[in-house]
C-alpha cells in the first residue's frame, strides 16, 4: 500500500496529505479498499486477555488473545516501514498497554509498536518496523489452554537460508540468550567421550536436531511449572555443541530459541540442508504422575506400535494446533509429504538409529519401553533421512521432571545421545542414500 498518509498528532497513519494529485487519491481510494477484513459484525467491547511476542531470526510473533473472536482490519505503509492493525470493538486495556514494552532491542524485525483509540470503537496498533516485512495476519479459534487469538506473523523478504546454520557454530539467538548452558571447555568435551569406532566415510554428517514444541506451544507443564519446549531445547543446543566437537559431524537446530516452528517446516528444513539424520527431542507426559523413563519412537506405516504410542503421536502433531498455523498458507506440505519406495529403507534406517540410542539411553534412565516404537508422527516424515522421536524423560513426574532440570542430567542425555548417534553411523555409513525431489 502507498504510504502517503499522514500522521494524526497521536503518531497514527490518517488521511491522505493535501495537494495530492486525482491519480494519487484514486490509488490512495483503491488501495484503502484492498485492506484485509475480519468477519463482519458487531459484538460488545472485548478485552484482551493477553499479548505476547515471539522474535525469532526467521520471522517475529506477536499474538493477541481475548475472550472473544477479535474482529480486525490492517495495512502495510511505507517509508517508514509500518504495519497498522485497527482492532474493531477492542477495550484499550492495561493488558494491550504492555504491548510496547514486550519488544526486545533485539528484535530482528519490530522497532517499536504503540496503541492508542484510533475511534470510539477502534484501538489502532502500529508497529514500526526495522525493514519491509512480508506479513500474514490470521486468526485462531480457541485450543487448549488459549482463547481466541490474532497472530501478527512477520516474515523478511527474503526468507532465512538454513544453510547458514551449517556454518556458524553459535546462532545469534544462542549469543543472546545470555549464556545460560556453560560452554564446556574441548577437554572436558573429550574427557566425557568414550571410544568408539569411527565411521567408515571419509565426509562430514549433517545431524539436524529438532527441539521440540516452543513460542505459543508450550509442550507438557510439569507440576513444579516446567515446560517442555525450554527443557528441549537446552539439551538440544547441549547436543549440538559435542556434535559440533566431533571431527566428522555438524549438527543444526530446528530453532535456537523461543518460538513456533510449524512440523512440516520442521521436515523440510532438515531437507533444504540434505541432513544425514533427524533426532526430535521431546520430554513426555501422562495423565498419571508415576509414569516414568525415556522413549524412542519412529514412523510407522502401518498404524502404531501400542495405543500409548498412537495416543503420544496424536498429541505431538496437535502441536499445530496449539502454536498455531495459518491454514490457508500450508499449502498441502503435510499432504504432499513425499512416500515412495524410500520410505521402508528409511524406517528400517530410523529403527536402527532409534536401537542404537535407545541402548545408550538406558544407561542413564530407566527406559519406559524396552523396545523402539512406532506411530505416525508428522515431524518424522522425511522420505530420506532416518528419523527418531526421542522422549527423555516424563515431565508429568515430579522426581524426573527435577532431573530434566538438572544441568548435569541435560549433560548426560546429551552425551548418551552422541554415543547413540556414533554407534548409528559406524555400523551404517549413510554413503550413497537416494534423495527424494523437495517440494518447496
Amino acid at each position: 500500500m502507498s504510504d502517503r498518509t499522514r500522521e494524526s498528532p497521536a503518531g497514527f497513519p490518517g488521511a491522505p496529505r493535501p495537494g495530492l494529485s486525482r491519480r494519487e487519491l484514486l490509488k490512495f481510494a483503491g488501495a484503502s479498499l484492498g485492506l484485509l477484513v475480519s468477519p463482519v459484525g458487531h459484538a460488545a467491547t472485548t478485552s484482551l486477555m493477553a499479548v505476547r511476542v515471539w522474535p525469532a531470526p526467521e520471522y517475529t510473533r506477536v499474538t493477541l488473545e481475548a475472550r472473544n473472536e477479535l474482529r480486525f482490519k490492517y495495512m502495510t505503509l511505507q517509508n517508514p516501514d509500518r504495519l497498522v492493525v485497527d482492532l474493531e470493538g477492542v477495550e484499550l486495556n492495561s493488558v494491550l498497554q504492555t504491548l510496547p514494552s514486550k519488544i526486545l532491542e533485539s528484535d530482528p524485525y519490530i522497532r517499536l509498536v504503540r496503541a492508542g483509540q484510533n475511534r470510539p470503537d477502534v484501538v489502532r496498533v502500529v508497529l514500526e518496523l526495522k525493514a519491509e516485512v512480508k506479513p500474514q495476519v490470521f486468526t485462531l479459534q480457541p485450543v487448549a489452554d488459549y482463547g481466541h487469538r490474532l497472530v501478527l506473523d512477520l516474515y523478511p523478504t527474503q526468507p532465512v537460508d538454513p544453510l547458514l546454520a551449517l556454518i556458524e557454530k553459535n546462532s545469534p539467538m544462542e549469543a543472546a540468550s545470555g549464556g545460560e548452558i556453560a560452554e564446556e571447555t574441548p577437554q572436558q568435551v573429550a574427557r566425557d567421550r568414550r571410544p568408539q569406532a569411527e565411521p567408515a566415510a571419509n565426509r562430514i554428517f549433517t545431524v539436524v536436531l529438532d527441539p521440540g514444541h516452543g513460542g505459543e506451544d508450550p509442550g507438557a507443564i510439569g507440576r513444579r511449572g516446567s515446560h517442555e519446549k525450554n527443557v528441549t531445547l537446552s539439551i538440544a543446543k547441549r547436543l549440538k555443541r559435542r556434535i559440533d566437537a566431533e571431527p566428522n559431524m555438524r549438527a543444526v537446530l530446528t530453532r535456537d530459541g523461543d518460538y513456533f516452528v510449524p512440523l512440516y517446516q520442521r521436515v523440510a528444513r532438515a531437507r533444504r540442508v540434505q541432513a544425514d539424520l533427524f533426532v526430535s527431542i521431546h520430554a513426555d507426559a501422562f495423565v498419571r504422575p508415576e509414569a516414568r523413563g525415556s522413549s524412542v519412537f519412529v514412523l510407522s506405516e502401518r498404524g502404531a506400535t501400542s495405543s500409548a504410542a498412537r495416543w503420544l503421536a496424536q498429541k505431538e502433531n496437535d502441536a499445530d494446533l496449539i502454536g498455531g498455523v495459518n491454514l490457508a498458507k500450508q499449502e498441502g506440505h503435510l499432504a504432499r509429504t513425499l512416500l515412495d519406495l524410500s520410505q521402508t529403507a528409511t524406517i528400517n534406517d530410523s529403527l536402527k538409529l532409534g536401537r542404537a540410542v535407545l541402548g545408550e539411553l538406558g544407561g542413564i534412565n530407566r527406559l519406559h519401553k524396552a523396545e523402539v516404537e512406532q506411530a505416525n508422527f508428522a515431524v518424522l516424515k522425511a522420505p530420506d533421512i532416518p528419523s527418531v522421536l526421542v522422549e527423555t524423560a516424563f515431565i508429568s513426574n515430579p522426581e524426573e521432571e527435577r532431573r530434566l532440570n538438572d544441568n548435569a542430567y541435560q549433560e548426560k542425555m546429551a552425551e548418551a545421545i552422541l554415543r547413540g548417534i556414533r554407534r548409528y553411523f559406524a555400523e551404517n555409513p549413510p554413503l550413497n542414500r537416494t534423495r527424494v525431489a523437495q517440494l518447496d
